[in-house]
């Protein structure tokens, strides 16, 4: 997610109404702040789901699926790489 991605949900929510004047670089600094935390907080909502996942069929004794769900928390944690 780049700035401009970040802007246009502002702007589709309403909420880059608040940053409309003279403090506009401020507001977007604060924005994307905003953004990176609730991102990262839905990047370990999904390691969660997925590390159960993979808990759930390791339980089963199901091998390869469990490497799929660890494969897939691995893909999200990267995604918080820059």
């Amino acid at each position: 997610m780049n700035e401009d991605d970040i802007i246009l949900m502002a702007d589709a929510s309403g909420l880059s109404f608040y940053g409309i004047g003279k403090d506009r670089e401020k507001f977007i600094y604060y924005l994307k702040a905003f953004a990176s935390f609730v991102a990262a907080a839905e990047r370990e909502a999904c390691e969660t789901a997925v590390e159960d996942l993979a808990r759930k069929y390791q339980q089963a004794h199901e091998v390869s699926a469990e490497n799929v769900a660890d494969a897939c928390a691995y893909a999200i944690r990267a995604r918080s790489q820059p």
